[in-house]
């Protein structure tokens, strides 16, 4: 009977919700949604590359074999640039048919280049070359292009030449490529050209070639071209990510300090400063002996009190600002090295250091090697076209090769290889 009871209870206390009103439903909350992020605006600044990302023009050996007949035995790429000359000799008609033999790399602040080997020793080259701004690579590039409109005949030294070409315009890209015959085929001056431009890159490419071979010239303005606005596309992504830094001002340098601690970087060395009037630069050194070039440009060398230590401070050519200063020398042809211990660093690298501390402390640099002059260096730059140049006696990949000379410089303020500079410069153009 207990057990009954209990049972009974139990079953009346179970069924007791079920009795009570039911509570009104809530509705379920509605989920907030999560503010969305803005994409970034695209970058639309100034296309300016800078060391390493010049890689990103340079064509595989299988693409540059594709549309350059003959072309083998590729070198891998290199950060390196030769120059042979400083930019004189024949002369052409029309005038502007000579910029094909004007070094486009005149002028360059940075390059990336690949070589090559034909089956007839002939030779090939490609170069990605970095200018200081758009201005520059866009103003050489007009010069090509009118070269590509006005020169299909021309005479070189009074032999009849041609330069049988095709042009693209697309895509902020402008190139140039075609077969250049100095003479007649036998004379041995045949060489197939591709120029092209991009923000403030000139890619080009030679290849010297005999016989009845014939290049694809639409084709191979299709590779440059295409491989010149990927490589647009590349940076504006990674500004977009990436957004340069507005540049500031250096800390001031203290004038009245031993010149050796001071230090050398993009902007300038010590207290003077790229850009400066040269007479305020000048004027900032305490106690320095100085020195004034007779003929143009500007040059004023300033020696320390105790006459250890000299630096070079250059005007821009027809200009009073500040183009470049130099710590130690360019080239030492024959004179006995500088002793660094009195002079300014770049960092840790100063004069009298190997050259490899140079390119450890700042990568992704050029070597260059300038044959006519005997100069042999190592740049690096800034995305605003400022340059630090490491200069060495002898070619860098030779063991012992040290630094003899820092120069910080303004790379905006560089002579210029136009046609219209060389005309103003001389009267005539004579590349």
């Amino acid at each position: 009977m207990r057990l009954l009871v209990g049972m009974v209870a139990a079953g009346a206390l179970l069924g007791l919700p079920a009795c009570a009103p039911e509570p009104d439903p809530t509705p379920d909350p509605t989920p907030t949604a999560a503010p969305e992020t803005p994409e970034p605006a695209a970058y639309d600044g100034p296309l300016h590359f800078v060391g390493d990302e010049l890689d990103w023009f340079l064509l595989s050996a299988d693409e540059i074999a594709a549309v350059v007949p003959g072309a083998a035995e590729f070198s891998e790429p290199s950060a390196s640039l030769l120059q042979a000359a400083d930019g004189f000799g024949a002369t052409f008609d029309p005038e502007t048919c000579g910029v094909f033999f004007l070094e486009a790399s005149l002028g360059s602040i940075g390059a990336r280049s690949i070589t090559w080997q034909a089956e007839n020793e002939r030779q090939g080259r490609l170069s990605v070359l970095q200018f200081a701004d758009e201005g520059q690579a866009e103003r050489r590039m007009d010069d090509y292009v009118a070269a590509s409109e006005q020169c299909a005949t021309f005479t070189f030294d009074q032999s009849a030449s041609s330069f049988d070409s095709a042009a693209i315009d697309e895509d902020d890209v402008r190139t140039v490529v075609g077969s250049i015959e100095l003479g007649t085929p036998d004379s041995g001056f045949r060489h197939y050209f591709g120029i092209a431009s991009v923000g403030n890159v000139l890619v080009e490419f030679w290849h010297s070639y005999t016989g009845d071979s014939v290049i694809d010239a639409d084709a191979a303005a299709r590779a440059l071209q295409a491989r010149a606005a990927q490589a647009r596309d590349l940076l504006i992504g990674e500004l977009t990510a990436n957004p340069p830094a507005t540049p500031t001002d250096p800390p001031a340098a203290d004038a009245a300090a031993a010149w050796s601690d001071w230090a050398i970087g993009f902007d300038g060395v010590g207290p003077l400063r790229l850009g400066e009037d040269i007479d305020a630069a000048v004027a900032t050194v305490p106690d320095a002996d100085v020195s004034a070039s007779e003929w143009p440009p500007d040059v004023r060398t300033l020696t320390n009190p105790d006459g250890s230590a000299n630096l070079q401070v250059q005007a821009q050519e027809g200009g009073t600002a500040v183009a470049t200063i130099l710590a130690g020398k360019i080239a030492l042809y024959g004179e006995p090295p500088v002793d660094g211990s009195g002079l300014p660093r770049a960092g840790a690298v100063g004069v009298g250091d190997p050259i490899e501390s140079a390119m450890t402390a700042f990568p992704e640099g050029t070597s260059v090697r300038v044959v006519s002059a005997g100069l042999y260096f190592y740049e690096v730059s800034t995305r605003e076209g400022r340059v630090m140049l490491f200069h060495t006696d002898r070619d860098i990949t030779t063991p012992g090769a040290v630094v003899i000379g820092i120069t910080a410089e303004d790379g905006t303020a560089r002579r210029e290889y136009t046609l219209d500079a060389l005309r103003n410069q001389a009267g005539t153009v004579s590349p």
